[in-house]
């Protein structure tokens, strides 16, 4: 199993970036996929996450700014994120559980300042 996520970097407060995780190796379609953030210091903490039947959930501090998503055909999950604060730099990772056995990715950063 193999877990791309891309699409961090800087951006202003108030901005918006999308991430997407690419996987290989499973049977997509039929697995919930999550995202994860660990800012410096900190614990990894769960983010957003999507079903197999596209049903999401969200983390108190980001509800209302981000949306998960994905396309089963590209084998991809996106998360959109908008209205960037600082509190919002971390280090985002994609994570998926296969009988019993966690994956991630490798990261991606993102890093919210003026």
């Amino acid at each position: 199993v193999q877990l791309q996520a891309s699409g961090g970097g800087l951006v202003q407060p108030g901005g918006s970036l999308r991430l997407s995780c690419a996987a290989r190796g499973l049977n997509f379609g039929l697995n919930t996929i999550h995202w994860y953030r660990q800012a410096r210091g900190n614990q990894r903490d769960l983010v957003a996450t999507i079903s197999s039947r596209h049903d999401t959930n969200y983390a108190d501090f980001v509800k209302g700014r981000f949306t998960i998503s994905r396309d089963n055909v590209k084998r991809t999950v996106f998360l959109q994120m908008n209205s960037l604060e600082p509190e919002d730099t971390a280090v985002y990772y994609c994570h998926v559980v296969l009988r019993g056995v966690a994956f991630w990715g490798q990261g991606t950063l993102v890093t919210v300042s003026s």
